[in-house]
């Protein structure tokens, strides 16, 4: 059996004046997630899930003019330097050591804050001329933002910092019962098509026959209510985030507590979280493959596989077969083979970001990221 790609998104990512206004509003956003806080005098710990806020933001901006305004194909380098001087010494997270982001003379907020504004001005009269080939670089940049605010997301509810103002900040509850959708299996297109009108990040090159056997995958994610109930009869590994409080649990959103929602998506867990939940269910993971079959498949009764919370897989992050590192190396090739990979993506992931084919990629015990998961049956039925 092959299954057609309902899944896939329609038409190019983005045309010139589309592309201009997307980056526009990923740097509004990456701005708002910390404009509630005192870039002066904030102090963020030196762990490593975490970048200080200064270093981060101005990261964002150097990754967009190194690969929008400095990069050379022919010397596969920068052409020329930085409009910030040292630049590359301070804000180049492949050669900048992360436990050294914390000693570093980097510029005040308002020069910070100065070098964003610039690099986004050069980068949209760039745009207006730019070929249609290297537009990839700015469209690279935008979805590197877009991942980064939010990053800068989960260092606030790791820190248990206020959230910034923004709508929706938390996933929508899922009240329907939880059954199992059996999937007849078969060969299928896994990865990105070479004629994919969209972006197409290296780790998802390219399309490749896999055979999936029969499966049976649940419905919907595990909720909150759920895995309460599994902290009960486990008595142990209760996640940072939540704590008992009487007979109720609470959970912390950023810097409030509140009682647990039992029909919300269960998240902030680790993929051995995630194992462990599904041995004490009798159930198991899903693997990037059967995830994948799931989404482009497009069946009906399986809700929220994109854009509720990132979905553990039990994958290792592995290259495709063939696999070449894009110009930008250091995106998926140093994670393989300790990385696990997360499918479907967050009620805060951008949607330009989510789609069946979109490859996601932790440590399979970070439990920072918006993920939980989805179990599969142990057989098929």
């Amino acid at each position: 059996m092959h299954t057609k790609g309902l899944a896939e998104p329609i038409g190019r990512l983005y045309e010139r004046g589309e592309l201009a206004r997307a980056l526009q509003e990923a740097r509004a956003r990456t701005l708002a997630v910390y404009s509630h806080l005192d870039l002066e005098s904030v102090r963020f710990p030196q762990i490593p899930t975490v970048n200080p806020p200064l270093w981060e933001l101005a990261h964002v901006a150097w990754f967009q003019e190194h690969w929008c305004l400095r990069y050379s194909r022919a010397s596969q380098g920068a052409a020329r330097g930085s409009i910030m001087p040292h630049a590359d010494a301070l804000f180049d997270s492949a050669a900048v050591h992360h436990d050294t982001r914390w000693d570093l003379d980097i510029p005040s907020p308002a020069g910070i804050h100065a070098y964003m504004a610039n690099t986004l001005e050069r980068t949209l009269a760039a745009l207006e001329r730019v070929s249609f080939e290297d537009r990839y670089f700015f469209e690279l940049a935008l979805l590197h933002e877009d991942m980064h605010a939010e990053a800068f997301l989960m260092t606030l509810q790791n820190l248990a910092l206020p959230g910034p103002a923004l709508p929706g900040l938390e996933p929508a509850a899922v009240r329907k019962p939880a059954r199992d959708v059996v999937f007849p299996g078969g060969a299928f297109a896994m990865g990105s098509s070479r004629e994919a009108r969209r972006f197409v990040f290296d780790n998802e090159k390219w399309e490749h026959e896999v055979e999936v056997q029969p499966f049976a995958m649940s419905s919907r994610t595990v909720t909150q209510g759920e895995y309460a109930e599994f902290l009960r009869d486990r008595g142990a590994g209760v996640p940072a985030h939540w704590r008992r409080e009487g007979e109720v649990w609470v959970a912390r959103a950023f810097d409030r507590w509140a009682p647990i929602d039992e029909g919300a998506p269960m998240m902030l867990v680790s993929q051995e979280d995630a194992r462990a939940y599904c041995r004490w269910a009798g159930r198991r993971l899903p693997t990037e493959a059967e995830w994948e079959f799931a989404a482009v498949a497009g069946h009906s009764d399986v809700a929220d596989l994109i854009g509720g919370v990132w979905e553990w897989t039990s994958s290792t992050f592995e290259p495709y077969p063939g696999f070449h590192a894009d110009p930008y190396k250091e995106y998926s090739e140093p994670w393989f083979g300790t990385h696990a990979v997360m499918r479907g993506g967050s009620f805060f992931t951008q949607p330009r970001l989510m789609h069946a084919r979109f490859r996601n990629f932790y440590r399979p015990e970070r439990a920072d990221v918006f993920a939980g998961l989805r179990t599969c049956a142990l057989q098929a039925g």
